[in-house]
């Protein structure tokens, strides 16, 4: 069910010290704001400046007032953040915010050691994060959405709004008699997550009232298959090897063995392959019935191949085929 937002805070219980994602937008600053209510003098803040836009340095100025008025530490991290040629921008700037929140981090171990960072996504943020994978087709770790804790490079990441409507997190904000800095691009629609919060949220509210509540269970479901799906993975390559026995995955009915190919490798090669080569990478290994049959199929920035009796991979702008590819 969601929740007020003085009910979520009550709720949450991250390991102090904390440090919270700060933007300068009305979210972050209402988590702020309520933490440091709550943990006084345990608080610090991270302010990324993305280089992306004129605004960056409007967000900058009011993190440093806000946090100066609040007796809060603030960590000013300036990075670039603009996507390689083809990559997503909206990608991009959130793999480069984890790297300098993790950097921020890092540093403080010397220092006052931060525990947990977090971070102002609220209930509307995950029911679009939910559409946009519903639009890409994702499986159903995509379909899990985000999660409210998990733990990475020994820190604990919480999303205690999770369970809170933006509109209300805003509410809770004005009522402090608190300001905030509006993000320009969040009115630009070219975003698919822009257009999903001008155009859909609307008629969602209007036609089911309680689609936070439904979508947030479904997402629920989709982390609870997912994380089945990565016990039984797991399971599954301890059983063909690593790197795989093509003969062991030829056993594998074929959604068991998608679903060990997948982890195999996302876990050992950091690469996903679409739904299209993973179909073309099970054809192939059905049909290796002799020794002389060529596996040999593009998968990310790399090639699956064969090896003698298994599989492997490589990217050819780092390193040539591994000897006895075929």
């Amino acid at each position: 069910m969601t929740q007020s937002f003085d009910a979520a805070m009550r709720a949450f219980a991250p390991q102090l010290p904390l440090a919270v994602g700060l933007s300068g937008g009305a979210d972050s600053s209402a988590l702020l704001l309520a933490c440091v209510r709550r943990w006084p003098g345990q608080v610090q803040a991270i302010h990324v400046h993305h280089g992306l836009q004129a605004a960056a340095d409007d967000f900058e100025r009011h993190c440093i007032a806000l946090c100066a008025r609040l007796g809060v530490p603030l960590h000013l991290q300036r990075i670039d953040a603009r996507p390689a040629r083809g990559a997503s921008p909206e990608d991009a700037a959130r793999r480069a915010r984890y790297q300098a929140f993790e950097a921020v981090a890092k540093d403080s171990r010397a220092h006052v050691a931060i525990q947990s960072i977090a971070l102002a996504q609220h209930a509307d943020d995950q029911v679009e994060t939910l559409l946009l994978a519903l639009s890409r087709g994702a499986g159903v770790a995509g379909l899990a959405s985000m999660p409210a804790h998990w733990q990475r490079g020994g820190l604990h990441w919480w999303r205690p709004l999770l369970r809170v409507a933006g509109a209300d997190v805003r509410a809770w904000l004005r009522a402090q008699g608190e300001g905030w800095i509006e993000d320009p691009s969040n009115a630009d629609e070219r975003y698919t997550r822009n257009r999903i919060r001008a155009r859909v949220l609307p008629a969602l509210e209007a036609a089911f009232p309680a689609f936070r509540d439904t979508f947030a269970r479904s997402a629920a479901h989709a982390a609870q298959a997912s994380a089945l799906l990565h016990e039984l993975a797991r399971e599954d390559l301890a059983l063909v090897g690593t790197p795989p026995q093509i003969a062991a995955l030829q056993t594998l009915g074929p959604e068991r063995q998608a679903n060990v190919l997948r982890h195999w490798l996302r876990s050992a090669h950091h690469t996903t392959p679409s739904a299209a080569q993973l179909q073309e990478l099970q054809r192939q290994i059905a049909a290796c019935q002799t020794r002389g049959q060529r596996i040999h199929i593009k998968v990310g920035r790399g090639f699956v191949v064969r090896v003698d009796e298994r599989l492997d991979w490589y990217n050819p702008a780092l390193f040539p085929p591994p000897a006895g590819a075929s």
